[in-house]
């Protein structure tokens, strides 16, 4: 049987999921497996990221897996490491990546200096300000040699592909690509270290076949496509495939806000995609989900929330980030959380969380309407937190139209999708 699969991989903050998707004929791509596991080791570690999506790998069935045709993955926007040509890590010192949510604010000037002060690439929360961070390390550890700068998902698509020459459009924004003007923004080019910047390309192209050691150690077939994904968060609304006047919010470890509209849009924290051939606008913050498991495991905030009465507000003021320093809507790396007081009931503590979150979700969509995008007539929410109707129901108050919770709809899904379309189409620029 001819390859005829898309599988679709999410490498998330807690963990990462598979999905696979199939089409008869003319029918809609329809789901056929998807799982999901925490990491084996540590986020920031990359083996983590290759050794999960082995152990998923190996819950499909062998004929699954020689049916699948394409591959695409999506992974933490911002994420990033460096490592030598052939992808291997330079040493101890720099064996980790630096995660998404780790601002550098001692390297923000040099950083917004590159980029003339423009775009999502000159905050400290940026990957650029990240990739001098991660230069500065390896000039102190006596590391020379040619480095390349990588994100997630692209040193994965790389092992995959037996050639790290890639690098996704959209999973580049935040290192200073210019995506309208096709090119690396400000004076990056002229920098001693820009050899070490990935070939950009398109989401959705198809970019050749897995390597060999990709190909044995995943028992998939030698046909099967790589594709370029995309950011978690655009790999999400492909899942959900917004109406317009449809706004998306993905409720995960973190919040991420985004919204077709029809021209781009620029400013602080602010991330601008190309998906499907239309502009996608959206932030992301450092407060979501994730600042709930500090205090609470998934049963407790179950149960919790079942005793809130959204009608009935806290009167608290929380500002829940998980940490020092907010991107989006505020692109503040020096911006404290705020968690107390804390009432003396478990639920009403959950609750002035969820309303701290929702406040912040609210700014948000405020915010990129103050930028220039239409109003959002709707909102589809995905994610972990969209299993919560408590949370819909603070949300829908506070935003003031229909709020839809859709968790099923997963990141991995959209992925699948992509590598589908891809498959069917046989487009490179698919």
């Amino acid at each position: 049987m001819p390859p005829s699969l898309g599988l679709g991989l999410d490498l998330g903050t807690s963990g990462a999921r598979l999905a696979l998707m199939e089409v008869a004929g003319d029918a809609p791509a329809a789901l056929r497996w998807e799982q999901a596991i925490p990491y084996p080791g540590r986020f920031e570690d990359p083996e983590s990221w290759r050794r999960a999506l082995a152990t998923l790998m190996a819950a499909l069935s062998t004929e699954d897996r020689q049916r699948v045709g394409a591959i695409a993955i999506d992974g933490t926007s911002g994420t990033l490491l460096l490592c030598r040509p052939d992808g291997s890590l330079p040493g101890a010192e720099l064996a980790s990546a630096l995660p998404y949510h780790h601002a550098c604010p001692g390297q923000q000037t040099a950083a917004a200096a590159l980029v003339d002060n423009q775009g999502p690439a000159a905050s400290a929360s940026g990957s650029l300000a990240r990739a001098l961070e991660l230069l500065e390390r390896a000039r102190a550890a006596g590391i020379d040699g040619p480095l390349w700068l990588r994100h997630q998902a692209d040193w994965l698509m790389g092992w995959l592909l037996g050639s790290w020459r890639w690098g996704e459009e959209g999973n580049n924004l935040r290192l200073g690509w210019d995506l309208q003007q096709q090119q690396w923004s400000g004076s990056i080019a002229s920098e001693s270290w820009a050899a070490g910047l990935p070939e950009i390309c398109p989401s959705g192209r198809v970019l050749g076949p897995l390597g060999a050691e990709a190909a044995t150690w995943l028992n998939l077939s030698p046909r099967c496509q790589v594709v370029a994904g995309s950011t978690d968060a655009n790999a999400a609304v492909l899942a959900a495939d917004p109406l317009p006047g449809d706004g998306i919010t993905v409720m995960g470890t973190t919040l991420v806000l985004k919204q077709f509209v029809p021209d781009p849009l620029q400013g602080p924290g602010l991330s601008c995609h190309r998906v499907g051939g239309r502009w996608l606008v959206g932030g992301a913050s450092n407060a979501g989900a994730g600042i709930l498991r500090r205090f609470f495991n998934d049963a407790q905030i179950a149960a919790l929330s079942r005793q809130i009465d959204p009608s009935q507000p806290t009167g608290l003021t929380l500002r829940p980030l998980l940490g020092t320093g907010e991107r989006f809507p505020q692109d503040d790396p020096t911006l404290e959380a705020v968690l107390e007081p804390r009432p003396v009931g478990d639920a009403r503590y959950l609750q002035a969380l969820l309303e701290g979150l929702t406040a912040i979700e609210r700014k948000g969509w405020m915010r990129l309407r103050e930028l220039g995008a239409p109003a959002v007539q709707r909102v589809i929410s995905l994610g972990g937190g969209a299993h919560n109707p408590q949370w819909r129901q603070l949300r829908q108050q506070a935003l003031g139209v229909p709020v839809l919770n859709r968790p099923q709809l997963s990141a991995a899904r959209g992925m699948a999708r992509l590598a589908l379309e891809s498959l069917r189409k046989g487009d490179p620029d698919a």
